[in-house]
């Protein structure tokens, strides 16, 4: 039970990074997860805290309950969103609580895998894989059988192995290649963008019809490079490139101004032994930048 002086305001802020990150992993929008955590707290104050034994899976209960409501309210938002749908970068690395921002679960590749599983199904896996909670537990959160928790999460295991992201490379190696290839991008370099590209290396961009991006994702290395430089032709106002670490990929803001217009985000694997460039994100839509 919460105990003297651990009020409920205490107590959701000592718990509020752990349920950002479980609401993010489940919605993949930093402004949902915002309006889920308001959601969370409003409901966290009307509970008799003094009959809560363990106010963090309380906590988490509500938090998942209400990111599955939001997650299918959203559906068919997310249907027909115009153009390939990216989630919002998150800052990561130096200053970032690693604790909410593992690497692992909130890469972009992994929350577009996670896109493609059933609300319920995206649920169940993030509460087994990336918070180890119990079967029994999540059967609770969700209202659902215990065995049949244990379906759901078999089922969603599988279809996340068969479309698991590649190996990645070690930050420090990736931080050295998004530089050069950022750097090679902006200078207009194509040999040199080209030479950092893996043969089936993927662009995609995120306008949300609010802005210019490419409506379908650009394929294969000599397509993508071409693009990329071809985009340095329109400079833009502001300030040179800001690098940063983004859902645990090096990435890089570029700003109109004191807004951000685009967020880079760059993915490194090793590709047969050498570190290449195997995915590249922009995300350009002004709703997914303003944290930034």
């Amino acid at each position: 039970m919460t105990g003297p002086g651990d009020g409920p305001l205490a107590a959701f802020g000592r718990h509020r990074g752990l349920l950002f990150r479980l609401a993010y992993d489940i919605l993949g929008s930093v402004a949902d997860v915002e309006d889920v955590l308001q959601d969370t707290w409003l409901r966290w104050a009307g509970v008799e805290h003094d009959l809560v034994a363990d106010p963090r899976a309380y906590l988490a209960r509500i938090v998942t309950r209400q990111a599955l409501n939001r997650l299918r309210s959203t559906a068919r938002a997310r249907e027909t969103y115009p153009g390939p749908w990216l989630p919002e970068p998150l800052p990561s690395g130096s200053g970032a609580d690693d604790q909410v921002l593992r690497t692992d679960d909130v890469s972009v590749a992994m929350l577009l895998v996670l896109e493609t599983l059933s609300p319920e199904e995206r649920a169940v896996f993030v509460l087994r894989e990336a918070f180890d909670v119990g079967y029994e537990e999540i059967a609770g959160i969700l209202d659902r059988p215990a065995a049949t928790v244990r379906q759901i999460a078999h089922r969603a295991r599988a279809h996340v192995r068969a479309r698991r992201p590649r190996f990645t490379v070690p930050p420090e190696r990736a931080r050295r290649v998004a530089e050069a290839f950022v750097g090679a991008t902006l200078g207009g370099d194509l040999d040199g963008v080209t030479a950092l590209l893996a043969p089936d290396v993927v662009s995609v961009s995120d306008g949300g019809g609010r802005v210019s991006a490419a409506r379908h994702p650009v394929h294969g290395r000599d397509r993508v490079a071409r693009f990329l430089v071809g985009l340095t032709r329109y400079p833009m106002p502001g300030g040179g490139p800001e690098f940063g670490v983004f859902n645990g990929l090096p990435g890089v803001l570029l700003r109109a101004g004191d807004a951000v217009d685009t967020a880079f985000l760059v993915e490194v694997s090793d590709v047969d032994g050498a570190d290449l460039v195997t995915a590249v994100y922009a995300v350009r839509n002004p709703d997914k930048l303003a944290h930034l």
